[in-house]
């Protein structure tokens, strides 16, 4: 028996108990952890899948004339070494590509590796920056109470987290509430997020829910006013307050909401009781991302339901901010581009990009514009690819590395929902003929000239336990499993906050929806996420049939097409899908659940345009435009 701990992108970063007998790997929840209490989410199932899949790769591969052949890691790592020094005169002609895939203070250590290379990198997100970004600017740091304070409150207000989807521990602390008489209330385009999880729904029009926040506050402060204790924590509350004033009734116009709905937010923001806040992380994903996190952070604020136990907003925290890692400050890229826009980056990069190194992600198939970010890629000198499966990207790529997955290896994990910080110890073995990524860039350094070393991975681990935030050695996590860190179980109390002169920032414009232009594309698409899967981390063989697209009912009858085989299209072109109806769904949105590959019949993020977030560098998926077109059994 292994006590390890869940690596892979989601917030739970579950505590497991991992033990081998005759019918293979076997996980379960931890239930000494007091936040994973012994139960998972399927999602860990399928990684126990991923590891003994037929189709993983168990050798390096190379393109040689459009084919691939197998390569031997000494060919491999060689080709690699020379590549690099052939473009090292100009670093910033090699690019280094990393995803959150697989977390963890070990494998970040390819960031150090490339920056001291001083090649390119990229900055920006693909899904949460913009709220990091409205949430730093707001509190001064990302900080949250802890996420089990939100059972001391008196009313949890969620604004779009999908509790069906994502967090099973979440849900579970929801239910919890439920079950003891605190009302639950929320706030989304589509019902079927909130079925089990919620005693009141309000429907908003996707992306607009700072006109809803916006609203509730002016109604909350009719009711009561700012306490003076909040108005003195706040810089610029004038400006804000004549910002609130400019305000009426199209702000209910603008999203959809009701009178009724703003008396219910109002009563309980109103209150004497705290209210707890939950922020989804799809807000950030339109045009106005960031500015939909600060009318909600706003209004918990104003409202007095910050720095209280009970009260708060929940957004997010840094995965790895409770660990030291000097070489973040000490260390830069020779420059970045933006991640989102990665086609048109590549395209126009001066000095010329001749050189990608990829890992922990999937570019051909995550980022917007999928199909151009593959021919930008395709296009390029040389590009390695470390994957364990042949992925949308690793086909366009010169050189494949199989690399360990989760469990493999050890490495030390934080989560951004919970503030424990856990090892995840090695389970099992990798296959023979994979290599950590560790291993990998530990070899390629040494070929290089100068070379590039990195620290080993127990000074690592003990350097990223010396945290100010952490009390404990690597010794004593190799023995426990897991500890949590020394962070309060209430973020900003005093309303003391991060900002150098300790005030809070109040969002100081309010832009007003974006016009939309019909252009034959007379519904939004959603590409939400998957419950079974973590982004595009599928099986390969668990990949049979059409993708599906969610539609409400009168939606599809309007159009005149029937629930079965259909063509979702954008101005980008047009996926071969099953339409299915669902009275749950807002009526102008189609909902397709991301992560099936492009080469499997998925990859709808082939046919969503790049637009860019308001803060953060993010790119906003849920604008995009979409028809629905019959289609021939």
């Amino acid at each position: 028996m292994t006590i390890t701990a869940c690596t892979l992108d989601c917030p739970d970063a579950c505590s497991l108990v991992a033990e081998s007998g005759v019918d293979g790997l076997r996980l379960r929840g931890n239930p000494d952890h007091p936040f994973t209490r012994g139960f998972v989410c399927p999602k860990l199932d399928v990684h126990r899948r991923r590891l003994g899949s037929p189709h993983r790769l168990r050798s390096p591969r190379l393109k040689v004339d459009g084919v691939w052949q197998d390569i031997s890691w000494d060919e491999a790592m060689g080709l690699c070494a020379e590549k690099i020094a052939l473009y090292r005169a100009e670093p910033r002609s090699i690019l280094h590509v990393r995803g959150s895939g697989n977390r963890g203070v070990v494998k970040a250590l390819s960031n150090l590796f490339f920056r001291r290379l001083g090649v390119s990198g990229l900055h920006g997100s693909l899904c949460d920056e913009a709220g990091i970004a409205a949430c730093t600017e707001d509190f001064g740091c990302l900080r949250t109470n802890d996420i089990s304070d939100i059972l001391n409150t008196s009313a949890l207000i969620n604004w779009g987290r999908d509790l069906a989807r994502g967090s099973v521990h979440m849900a579970a602390m929801v239910r919890a509430l439920r079950k003891k008489g605190v009302p639950v209330v929320t706030i989304a385009p589509g019902e079927d997020t909130a079925k089990g999880f919620t005693d009141h729904f309000v429907r908003v029009r996707p992306g607009t829910d700072r006109f809803l926040a916006a609203a509730v506050l002016r109604e909350v402060l009719r009711r009561q006013g700012i306490a003076p204790e909040v108005g003195v924590a706040c810089r610029d509350l004038t400006g804000f307050e004549e910002l609130l004033a400019g305000c009426g009734p199209e702000l209910l116009e603008w999203c959809g909401a009701t009178p009724a709905d703003v008396a219910l937010l109002a009563d309980h923001y109103a209150g004497a009781t705290p209210v707890a806040t939950l922020l989804g992380w799809g807000l950030q994903r339109y045009s106005f991302g960031g500015q939909n996190v600060r009318f909600i952070n706003a209004l918990a604020m104003l409202s007095g339901q910050v720095g209280r136990s009970g009260g708060g907003t929940y957004y997010g925290l840094s995965s790895m901010a409770n660990f030291e890692l000097p070489w973040k400050r000490e260390t830069a890229y020779g420059r970045t581009l933006l991640m989102p826009d990665l086609a048109r980056e590549l395209r126009r990069a001066d000095p010329p990009v001749r050189m990608a190194w990829i890992e922990c992600i999937n570019p051909a198939n995550q980022f917007p514009e999928a199909a151009e970010v593959a021919r930008a890629l395709a296009g390029l000198d040389f590009v390695v690819v470390a994957d364990a499966f042949m992925t949308d990207t690793a086909e366009v790529a010169d050189l494949i590395l199989p690399v360990a997955l989760m469990l493999e290896q050890e490495d030390v994990v934080g989560s951004f929902l919970h503030e424990y910080v856990q090892l995840s110890a090695k389970a099992v073995e990798p296959p023979a003929g994979v290599r950590t990524d560790y291993r990998i860039l530990s070899d390629l350094g040494a070929r290089l000239f100068p070379p590039v070393t990195l620290p080993g991975p127990e000074e690592a681990l003990r350097q990223a336990l010396g945290s100010p935030t952490l009390n404990v050695s690597l010794e004593e996590l190799r023995s426990r499993g897991y500890v949590r860190s020394t962070h309060g179980p209430v973020a900003f109390e005093g309303l003391r906050f991060g900002h150098a002169d300790g005030l809070y920032r109040l969002p100081p414009r309010l832009d007003p929806p974006m016009t939309t232009v019909d252009g034959g594309y007379p519904l939004q698409l959603l590409t939400l996420i998957n419950r079974r899967f973590v982004h595009s981390q599928i099986p390969p063989e668990e990949q049979t049939g059409e993708p599906v697209v969610t539609v409400h009912p009168r939606t599809l009858e309007g159009l005149g097409i029937a629930p079965g085989a259909g063509w979702l299209v954008t101005e980008l072109g047009r996926l071969a899908v099953q339409l299915a109806a669902d009275e749950s769904m807002h009526p102008d949105c189609a909902v397709y659940r991301r992560g099936p590959w492009g080469k499997l019949g998925g990859g709808v993020n082939r046919i969503i345009g790049f637009v860019e977030t308001d803060m953060g560098g993010g790119g906003a998926y849920y604008e995009q435009r979409c028809r629905l077109e019959r289609r021939d059994q």
